[in-house]
């Protein structure tokens, strides 16, 4: 049980890395809490800083879903690995590196995704790409995914051979935190002020 706990207390740490607020400060002398949204993930990096300094933000927060899965799945544990790395959601979400302030998940959920089951990431990246290009919307591009990651999840037994009880659990979990997180996006939605994804360049 002690493996599991410092696996759990890993993942969280890694989920707190607080790469936006690295990104942003490291190399635009920037604080991106105190632009746009004040949100510390991609959405908000590439709104503040532009598509490339936004889109490390993504990479690397796609990186800790992913490095935490992978310590999951080849550290021995009681747990499921997916307990684990969820950790990593919940130390983007609330970072300790950044006085528990993150961002919404999107990217780190993917990231575990990404290395659980490469077939279902690739399918919820094409949709997440259509959806942006015709919405300009990242809250509805996320959330669309979100929904359709369930669906696949739960309609489809040969998705992944790892697809066990527990994973599709987890992989509901995953998708109502970011459904959840994005609530105040779909009232902005609604009253007609949520912001579009731009060109802009760095």
């Amino acid at each position: 049980m002690l493996n599991s706990i410092i696996l759990i207390i890993a993942s969280y740490l890694i989920g707190s890395f607080p790469s936006g607020l690295v990104i942003g400060k490291l190399f635009y002398k920037t604080d991106i809490r105190e632009h746009g949204s004040g949100n510390l993930g991609g959405t908000n990096a590439i709104r503040v800083l532009g598509k490339k300094g936004g889109g490390s933000v993504m990479v690397l927060d796609i990186l800790k879903g992913g490095i935490a899965t992978l310590l999951a799945m080849h550290f021995g544990s009681e747990l499921h690995p997916l307990i684990i790395a969820i950790f990593s959601v919940v130390g983007h979400i609330y970072p300790i590196f950044a006085g528990f302030r993150g961002g919404k998940a999107v990217a780190t959920a993917g990231g575990i995704i990404l290395f659980f089951s490469p077939v279902l990431f690739i399918t919820l990246f094409i949709i997440f790409v259509i959806t942006l290009a015709t919405t300009k919307i990242m809250s509805i591009a996320s959330s669309t995914i979100a929904t359709f990651a369930f669906i696949i999840i739960w309609t489809n037994p040969y998705a992944n051979p790892n697809y066990d009880q527990i994973a599709r659990i987890m992989f509901t979990i995953l998708p109502a935190i970011v459904i959840i997180k994005h609530i105040p996006n779909y009232k902005r939605i609604l009253n007609g002020t949520e912001p579009k994804i731009t060109n802009k360049k760095d």
